[in-house]
């Protein structure tokens, strides 16, 4: 969808972080039964939407601490290739069920991006982008951001959750609407 927007509607994309489970140990956790069980119902509406758009989607039980996934995105978007990146991570965890907790995962999402995986460990391991990421997920935080995805159109509108194209679309008319006036 992110893709679509891009191409129908010229839309900028920027991706930032948000801790939806701060908690989580550096190890990750198994995700809790009351969670599972809440889950189960927006878990079926969200495969369908995927296997709609031709996606594969599974429901890892294991939820990964995703500080390092965070990190290694902003050396991607330093980089000029953040939305491939985040792209391919996105299809390790939801497509595949891959822990993007664990450097083996990112390292590879990094060189499937052409990116030098040798350096994004590196420079995530000292910490270089730690500072930058915290101040995105606070950013998000003071905006009311509680739940992922979040999207926020023109620094204005906000679509919560996993939404069908149509609700975008909708959004980016009421703004047109409005620059018109």
């Amino acid at each position: 969808m992110v893709a679509t927007l891009i191409e129908k509607h010229n839309a900028q994309v920027e991706w930032r972080p948000f801790y939806l489970r701060p908690d989580t140990p550096p190890e990750g956790m198994e995700l809790p039964e009351y969670v599972k069980a809440r889950a189960a119902q927006s878990n079926a509406r969200l495969k369908q939407m995927a296997n709609a758009a031709g996606l594969e989607m599974v429901f890892p039980t294991h939820i990964p601490n995703t500080r390092l996934a965070h990190e290694a995105t902003e050396y991607a978007l330093q980089r000029g290739n953040g939305l491939e990146f985040h792209r391919i991570v996105f299809d390790k965890f939801y497509g595949r069920g891959q822990d993007i907790g664990k450097w083996e995962v990112l390292r590879a999402a990094a060189e499937e991006a052409g990116l030098d995986a040798e350096e994004m460990q590196r420079l995530v391991g000292a910490g270089t982008y730690t500072a930058a990421v915290q101040s995105e997920v606070n950013q998000a935080s003071q905006i009311g951001v509680t739940g992922v995805p979040t999207y926020v159109l023109n620094d204005r509108y906000a679509i919560v959750g996993a939404q069908p194209y149509e609700a975008f679309l909708q959004a980016l008319q009421q703004i047109e609407n409005e620059l018109k006036k």
